[in-house]
């Protein structure tokens, strides 16, 4: 059983192995409520599961310790296990999912932990993390369904109602649930009126799609940006927490998610991995009832992958409507080109690139398909070129 006892000395054994993370109020994100974000991102391994890691191993017995510790992780759990057993002296070994981002393998080697590859997703390495345990001998520590990780997690929830001891709302990203939960139970115990919102993956909505059928389901598979919270199923105890805490769970896309990671670098000059972003996309897009409520959003995580950056702010400006791309059937004349640039121009859209197809599917034999790539203001200027274009004759597919 959980018991709040166990937070706060979470919190004490923690206090200086983690950092108690800043808040910082963030009004660009929706204006319709005064939001805030708890900047977990900033641990030192760039993620809040250092808290529940920690914990855990701390409180292992010395045979547990002497026998080395394994975990699986998607990546930031297996750098919260490898920091924590290499601070306490204990050697760890860490499955991961082949697919993990090169960025966490090598951090999570570098806190000094032996890492092994797992071909497919995090259950995958789960799996394959509880045959090691079995045949050598390793205390497991696992990511979300532990009382002791719940409680290290917890901990946000107790350094929230000091920071913002008004909060409406909070809003955490969930994969296996642990964070959620462990915020979820210390903040009702302390403050039942105050709302819980978990937010999974519209790809990986596993605490979703179990609350929805009311028992605990595993996903046929998984898939999004998100790979912190790229989970199949929930765990026994997150699930009941859950089940019996929490206010109510919404998804996001991956355009939303992209959407909100670029929010953040852009306007709150903070760098989020999509679990990170989850909570904030939710909120910028109104998938929950926070309006008018002064709401807490939990940056999770910032280790995202510099290798798909790029894709995922070019993402994040189709999303916001500041990058299009427009299909034009043209009249191939000279001249025509020239015509559809001064319109864009004078609509004030800015054109990265043009590629002329005369092979295109169009309906005319003399015509061809144009596709221009513009730099645009939002949704609205998006809609104002096409009108534009349109009422100057040319037809856009």
């Amino acid at each position: 059983m959980l018991s709040l006892d166990n937070f706060y000395k979470a919190r004490y054994v923690l206090n200086k192995t983690i950092r108690k993370t800043e808040l910082v109020k963030a009004p660009k994100i929706n204006p319709e409520c005064e939001v805030y974000l708890k900047l977990e991102n900033l641990q030192e391994t760039g993620s809040f599961k250092i808290r529940g890691a920690c914990y855990k191993i701390s409180q292992l017995t010395d045979k547990e310790k002497t026998n080395g510790v394994i975990a699986c992780s998607a990546g930031n759990h297996a750098q919260g296990v490898a920091l924590g057993a290499t601070a306490h002296g204990i050697k760890s070994l860490i499955c991961l999912p082949e697919g993990a981002p090169m960025s966490k393998v090598e951090a999570t080697k570098s806190y000094g932990a032996d890492v092994c590859l797992v071909p497919g997703v995090y259950d995958d390495a789960y799996k394959r993390a509880l045959q090691l345990k079995d045949e050598m001998g390793y205390t497991f520590i696992h990511p979300f369904d532990d009382e002791n990780v719940i409680a290290g997690q917890g901990t946000i929830g107790l350094e929230v109602l000091e920071q913002l001891p008004d909060v409406e709302a909070i809003v955490v990203p969930v994969g296996g649930g642990g964070l959620v939960s462990g915020i979820a139970f210390a903040v009702k115990s302390l403050n039942p009126s105050i709302k819980v919102y978990g937010i999974q993956a519209a790809g990986a909505a596993s605490m979703v799609h179990s609350m929805e059928v009311k028992h605990k389901e595993p996903l046929a598979s998984v898939s999004t940006v998100a790979d912190g919270i790229a989970v199949k199923e929930p765990g026994n105890l997150t699930y009941e927490i859950c089940n019996k805490y929490v206010d109510g769970f919404a998804t996001v896309t991956e355009d939303e998610i992209c959407g909100a990671i670029l929010h953040l670098l852009e306007k709150e000059k903070v760098v989020a991995e999509g679990a990170g972003a989850a909570g904030v996309a939710a909120v910028m897009y109104n998938k929950i009832p926070v309006k008018g409520k002064k709401t807490l959003c939990i940056v999770s995580g910032g280790n995202i992958d510099v290798t798909i950056l790029n894709r995922v702010i070019n993402r994040g400006l189709t999303k916001s409507g500041r990058y299009c791309a427009i299909n034009i059937e043209l009249d191939d004349q000279p001249g025509n080109l020239v015509e559809v640039a001064s319109v864009i121009a004078r609509c004030g859209g800015n054109i990265t690139s043009v590629h002329h197809n005369r092979q295109g599917d169009s309906q005319k034999i003399n015509a061809c398909i144009l596709k221009i790539v513009c730099e645009t203001r939002d949704e609205k200027h998006v809609a104002e070129i096409n009108r534009a274009l349109k009422e100057s004759g040319f037809k856009v597919v």
